[in-house]
C-alpha cells in the first residue's frame, strides 16, 4: 500500500558512443519549446565570434528528421564541445521571420553522456555555461 513512498529505480542506458546516443535521442521526441534542452551531436566546428563565442554545427534530435543549425556557446564559456560530442543545445526564442534552419535562437548549454538516466534525463559531463551567469528563476 505504501510502495509509493518509496523512490522509483532508477533506469540507465549506456550507450557504446556518442553517435549511438544521438540515434535513441531522435527516437525520443523532444519537442522544440522555450528553454527546451535538445540532445545533438556537434558536426563542425565554425568560427569564433567578435565577443568570444564559439560556433558549431550541429544536428538537433527529432523524431522526423535531424535539423541541421549553427548554434554558439556563450562567450567566455569554461569550456568547449568537441567535433563528434553529444551536447544539449538550449532554445531561449523562435525567431519565425526566419527559415527554419536559422529560427531557433540558442546557445550550446554542456556536454552529455551517453548514459541516459530513465527519470532524470541524460547524464552531464561538462557544463559550458559561464560562472557570471545568473539561473533562472521559474515562477508559477
Amino acid at each position: 500500500m505504501f510502495d509509493w513512498f518509496r523512490g522509483k529505480e532508477e533506469t540507465l542506458t549506456q550507450f557504446p558512443d556518442n553517435e549511438s546516443a544521438f540515434a535513441h535521442a531522435c527516437t525520443l521526441g523532444y519537442p522544440t519549446l522555450l528553454h527546451a534542452r535538445i540532445p545533438a551531436l556537434v558536426m563542425e566546428e565554425g568560427r569564433r565570434g567578435a565577443e568570444g563565442e564559439h560556433w558549431y554545427l550541429l544536428h538537433l534530435a527529432r523524431q522526423e528528421e535531424a535539423l541541421v543549425i549553427w548554434g554558439p556557446t556563450l562567450p567566455f564559456a569554461p569550456a568547449y564541445p568537441e567535433v563528434g560530442d553529444l551536447v544539449a543545445f538550449r532554445i531561449v526564442r523562435f525567431a519565425t521571420e526566419l527559415p527554419e534552419t536559422a529560427s531557433l535562437i540558442g546557445y550550446i548549454d554542456c556536454r552529455l553522456e551517453p548514459v541516459l538516466n530513465g527519470r532524470k534525463g541524460w547524464r552531464i559531463a561538462t557544463n559550458f555555461k559561464p560562472d557570471n551567469i545568473k539561473p533562472e528563476l521559474h515562477l508559477g
